[in-house]
Parts: structure tokens; C-alpha cells; sequence
């Protein structure tokens, strides 16, 4: 499992808009989205680019520490 760190969540909106986010990239699944830690978690099928997983986190409209 991997995972980063999300900053700017405030809600439950929000953590549904990261998990939208990281679901729509291929080969990542299992998504959890902790707003309390600000830590999302996921299962990737492949290796995947951290920066593309920052990307989508960044069009979602949060930023990746």
C-alpha cells in the first residue's frame, strides 16, 4: 500500500473530491482518504509516477506535501 499526504481537505467533500481524484488515474485502487491525518492510501496494479498521482491531486484542487 502506498501513500501521500493531501494538505487543504476540510471536509467530507473534500475527501470524497481525492478519492474521485485517485480513482480516475488506471491501475490505482483501494483508495482511503484519512481527512484527520490528511493521508490518502492506495493499492497501485503497477508502478505509478508520483507525479501524476500529485497532478490529479492538484486538478481535484488540493496540494501534495
Amino acid at each position: 500500500m502506498s501513500a501521500i499526504k493531501v494538505k487543504g481537505m476540510s471536509c467530507n467533500h473534500c475527501v470524497m473530491r481525492v478519492t474521485k481524484a485517485l480513482q480516475a488515474i488506471e491501475g490505482i485502487k483501494n483508495v482511503k482518504v484519512d481527512l484527520q491525518s490528511g493521508e490518502a492510501t492506495y493499492d497501485e496494479d503497477k508502478p505509478i509516477d508520483r507525479k501524476v498521482i500529485a497532478e490529479q491531486i492538484r486538478k481535484a484542487g488540493y496540494e501534495v506535501e
